[in-house]
């Protein structure tokens, strides 16, 4: 009986995150499932190793001889954190920071810390976070490894404010990047999802906490890309984004927080931690599951925001935490993401087309939420080849496989749309896209196939994006 109960034990501490607090030696058993917050698509590998150190990443990769994939808060939503058979390099261990020089402005950090854990050290010197995703549970090396982004004003994605990555490659060496020394490696870890390394350590900047506070206003739909030149960019705004809501996603709601010297009405520096969400929870169902729930955040929740003036530390409201949007059980249904980058001048097309693939298949969408992005010129697989506005599209799915394929099939019509408008989508979501959709949309990926076939010549680093893609 010895074997089953380890079997089921590595497997429980695996499926609840325990094995980060493991030492490094990996854990083997049969079927260990690395699962994402989904629910759907988990992946069955052959051993989990918990590094704690950059010298334990590189004896954990000496020591496998298959497949290897990368994994931190596991919050992307296809696979992207694992391989089947292989070996799941769980970061969350390394969570520590290396070094920090306030006067500069700069952290470095173990890629496993959480923004959260970052923030707890930066506040007190006045000091927040540059670009992070608009919810602090993220890890930081996840957010470089799928090219992250949030609601920041003019910033693009989280590789702007890297400075240096420490990588270890797929024989066990350990290197360090930056945009002039091993500079390809640098492009292609930031939004490669693991495919030439594992990022151990980041360097970043940082910059000061300040007060902001919040704006509200109506724009119409055809107005919102004038509206966003003329009174979001360049005037002093941090965080920006517009929601479209259903049934027509044609009337942005434009919420902005901009730098003041008002004094604050939200005391709390910081979101507390381990807060109880169950209005959020039960507010969610509402609009999901009640006849005419969709009008609930067009009557009553932006409503409650245009009433309300509200005047916060910067890291108050770059310290949220995802547990607000968690449903009550994720058992029957669960909720997903999709992201599309849509060039500037396309913004009032493809809102529009949106809208109709979504009306067509009658997908169940939550919201979607419209930021901006200048163009990307480090990634070696740039979302942003130029200005766009991301459409981030939050919708409710059912969990049977005849859901998965319903969202399979809008999914295609949404990328399908995105290309057509000369955009592209984003690669930590369901792997729903052909590969000719993968193809046109990252015609680069043949760059990073290339550089791969360099560090990486027996194709070790993978997980289900790039066995299926690359």
């Amino acid at each position: 009986m010895e074997g089953p109960r380890r079997r089921f034990l590595v497997r429980a501490m695996a499926g609840a995150g325990l094995l980060s607090l493991l030492p490094a030696p990996a854990l083997a058993a049969p079927g260990i499932t690395i699962a994402n917050v989904t629910g759907l698509y988990p992946v069955q590998v052959s051993r989990v190793a918990a590094p704690l150190s950059t010298a334990e990443v590189a004896a954990a990769i000496r020591n496998w001889p298959g497949k290897i994939a990368v994994g931190g808060g596991r919050y992307s939503m296809g696979g992207q954190a694992a391989i089947t058979g292989g070996l799941h390099l769980d970061m969350r261990g390394m969570k520590g920071l290396v070094r920090l020089d306030a006067d500069a402005r700069v952290a470095r950090v173990q890629a496993g810390m959480r923004w959260r854990d970052l923030q707890d050290l930066l506040d007190p010197l006045g000091l927040a976070v540059h670009t992070m995703q608009s919810f602090s549970n993220f890890t930081v090396g996840g957010a470089v490894s799928v090219s992250a982004h949030g609601r920041y004003v003019g910033h693009g994605p989280v590789v702007n404010s890297v400075r240096a990555l420490q990588l270890v490659l797929a024989d066990g060496s350990i290197v360090e990047a930056t945009r002039t020394r091993n500079r390809e490696l640098f492009r292609a870890a930031a939004g490669g999802y693991g495919a030439v390394g594992v990022i151990t350590e980041v360097e970043l900047d940082l910059a000061l906490n300040t007060r902001i506070e919040r704006v509200v206003e109506a724009v119409a739909l055809e107005d919102y890309p004038r509206y966003f030149r003329r009174e979001v960019h360049g005037s002093g705004c941090i965080f920006h984004n517009a929601d479209l809501l259903p049934p027509l996603f044609n009337a942005p709601v434009a919420v902005s927080w901009r730098t003041t010297a008002r004094p604050v009405t939200e005391p709390a520096r910081l979101v507390a931690r381990g807060q109880s969400y169950g209005l959020n929870q039960n507010v969610l169902f509402a609009m999901t599951e009640l006849p005419r729930g969709e009008l609930l955040r067009t009557h009553l929740v932006h409503p409650l925001l245009l009433a309300q003036p509200a005047v916060k530390w910067r890291n108050h409201e770059a310290s949220l935490d995802v547990a607000e949007l968690e449903p009550h059980t994720r058992a029957m249904s669960t909720y997903v993401l999709q992201e599309y980058f849509i060039p500037v001048r396309h913004f009032t097309g493809f809102a529009r087309a949106m809208a109709l693939v979504i009306r067509k298949h009658e997908a169940q969408v939550v919201n979607v939420s419209v930021r901006h992005s200048p163009a990307d010129p480090v990634s070696l697989l740039p979302w942003a080849k130029e200005e766009v506005f991301s459409f981030v599209v939050y919708y409710k799915q059912r969990t049977g496989q005849g859901a998965q394929r319903h969202a399979g099939v809008w999914t295609r019509a949404m990328i399908e749309t995105a290309l057509g408008f000369g955009g592209r989508y984003y690669l930590p979501y369901q792997l729903h896209a052909t590969r000719d959709q993968f193809n046109r949309a990252y015609p680069e990926a043949a760059q990073l196939r290339a550089l791969k076939r360099q560090v990486d010549p027996a194709g070790r680093f993978s997980n289900e994006l790039w066995a299926r893609y690359l």
